[in-house]
């Protein structure tokens, strides 16, 4: 029985991350979700409350894994601007990974303090990974650097994200031009 509700909560969510990165966050609702895995609507409510709560669960099961691709992707990446530009590039190349579509789907929603805060932390763990890396590079705050450095990346994200007339590879060599120009200020 344990299993079998596992395999539907797991169904559940890759509907959701189908539903985020197919039509946003007003794609994803009960109906849709109950549709998508052939459970019947009252079902879904058996496993998750609201669809704030299937937002918080794809956060606390995708976000990790998302933040651990660009953390190995920095760990073999020799010296502080490798890691820099590790960390810009491998955030990048996830943009049409269908985990990383929904986050982001989820980061531009209307979501209860709950949601926001799991998105906050999620977001927060991104930017102390770089903080050792700007450290290194001699910023005396690494953190404000680092969320900042962030900030270029966030809006190469949604630049990629929004179809942009350069493709995404101009876009992610700019925004990797940027931050290195930046972080050796």
């Amino acid at each position: 029985m344990a299993e079998h509700r596992s395999m539907q909560r797991a169904a559940l969510l890759d509907a959701a991350r189908s539903l985020l990165s197919e039509g946003g966050t007003e794609a994803l609702s009960f109906p849709a979700l109950a549709e998508r895995t052939g459970l019947a609507r009252s079902s879904v409510y058996e496993y998750f409350r609201s669809r704030a709560a299937v937002v918080e669960e794809l956060c606390e099961v995708d976000f990790p894994v998302w933040a651990a691709e660009v953390e190995a992707a920095m760990a073999v990446a020799d010296g502080a601007e490798a890691k820099v530009e590790a960390y810009v590039r491998r955030q990048l190349a996830l943009v049409g990974d269908r985990r990383h579509r929904a986050v982001v789907a989820i980061s531009a929603s209307e979501l209860d303090a709950g949601a926001r805060e799991k998105i906050r932390a999620a977001h927060g763990g991104l930017v102390a990974m770089i903080g050792a890396a700007l450290a290194e590079l001699g910023h005396a705050e690494p953190r404000l650097a680092a969320m900042l450095l962030q900030g270029v990346v966030d809006a190469a994200v949604r630049r990629i994200e929004l179809g942009a007339a350069e493709n995404p590879s101009a876009i992610t060599d700019a925004a990797v031009a940027m931050v290195l120009r930046g972080v050796r200020g």
